[in-house]
């Protein structure tokens, strides 16, 4: 799923970048023709589906809209160096975590735990029966995380860790990052304030609200289809240097509903309260940050990962909601 691609963490070793090791087939070239029919209709009928670099501007003030990548590809280079006068002369760059918002998270979880980790009541090795706990370790080994570890991790933590393919976890584990931070070192690096858009708990808070059956739920479907995950991360990286935002979207909708297990009401069930917690309502939540940033400043920029800038309930239709006029960067407008 790109969500939990986009929010996910650490991982394994190898030294190659992510996109030389996650080949192969793309799950967008699995889907059956009455299949890729639905999925292109709903593109079509999406707004902002496609591009990555928008300009919003109201009066005499000015946007620019990126929507990044969490993990590091050497094709996001060419992007990063065309955005680096525009961070420059920005007033604010507002992003979803700022490093001190990372560097307080780390110091929460130092404190407490608990935020990821059980440490009372049964560890997951006793929650689980013993074929799905086999299954469990053998996916968390394949990314060098010990059984022992795994077992005291909190449902929803892991099945995120887990989330990343091995192919892809090898530039994780070393530190490269992706888009996002790229943005903020330039940014400081020009000495450009940064602001978060969000608290910085607001994803642990809507992981860890879930009851642990949910996460556990969630846990034993990241598990069920390893071949398409490796598949829907080939997609991923395929379709966002497509520009084609929408369609990756609606093919994370696809391949829930094809996971072996599960039904399609359960999937869509699934795929709906996902997109909701994770776009629809932090959307919604970051526009009174934005217009009052933008009431402060005249030359904002904004790098949010690319599926919050699609759709109806997306960040540049609800700029565009607010009066502000919308248009792509003619320098990244043809894929």
């Amino acid at each position: 799923m790109f969500l939990r691609c986009a929010i996910a963490t650490v991982l394994s070793l190898l030294g190659l970048p992510a996109a030389a090791q996650c080949t192969g087939d793309s799950y967008l070239d699995q889907l059956s023709d009455r299949d890729q029919a639905a999925l292109t209709a709903t593109v079509a009928a999406m707004p902002y589906a496609e591009g990555i670099i928008w300009t919003a501007q109201k009066d005499d003030r000015h946007i620019t809209v990126v929507g990044t990548m969490h993990i590091y590809d050497p094709r996001l280079e060419p992007i990063h160096d065309g955005l680096r006068d525009t961070i420059a002369g920005a007033d604010l760059v507002l992003v979803e975590a700022t490093p001190e918002d990372e560097i307080k998270l780390q110091n929460m979880v130092a404190a407490d735990p608990s935020r990821i980790f059980i440490i009372e009541g049964p560890s997951l090795r006793d929650l689980l029966d013993d074929d799905t706990w086999d299954l469990v370790v053998q996916a968390a080994q394949a990314r060098n995380i010990p059984g022992f570890m795994a077992a005291k991790m909190q449902p929803w933590y892991l099945s995120m860790m887990l989330s990343i393919p091995v192919c892809a976890s090898a530039e994780l584990m070393e530190g490269a990052r992706g888009l996002d931070h790229m943005i903020m070192a330039d940014a400081i690096a020009a000495r450009v304030p940064l602001q978060g858009l969000e608290p910085f708990t607001t994803l642990f808070d809507i992981f860890q609200n879930d009851p642990i059956e949910d996460q556990i739920d969630m846990l034993m479907v990241s598990l069920l289809a390893p071949d398409q995950q490796q598949q829907m991360f080939v997609a991923t990286l395929d379709r966002y240097f497509a520009q084609d935002v929408g369609r990756l979207w609606e093919l994370s909708r696809f391949a829930m509903a094809n996971i072996p297990g599960v039904t399609p009401a359960e999937a869509e069930a699934l795929f709906a309260e996902t997109e909701a917690a994770l776009l629809i309502d932090r959307n919604r939540n970051w526009m009174p940050v934005i217009a009052d940033a933008a009431a402060r400043h005249d030359q904002l920029v904004i790098a949010v990962g690319a599926a919050h800038l699609i759709g109806t309930d997306g960040v540049l239709q609800l700029l565009e909601n607010d009066g502000w006029t919308l248009t792509r960067s003619a320098a990244y407008s043809s894929p």
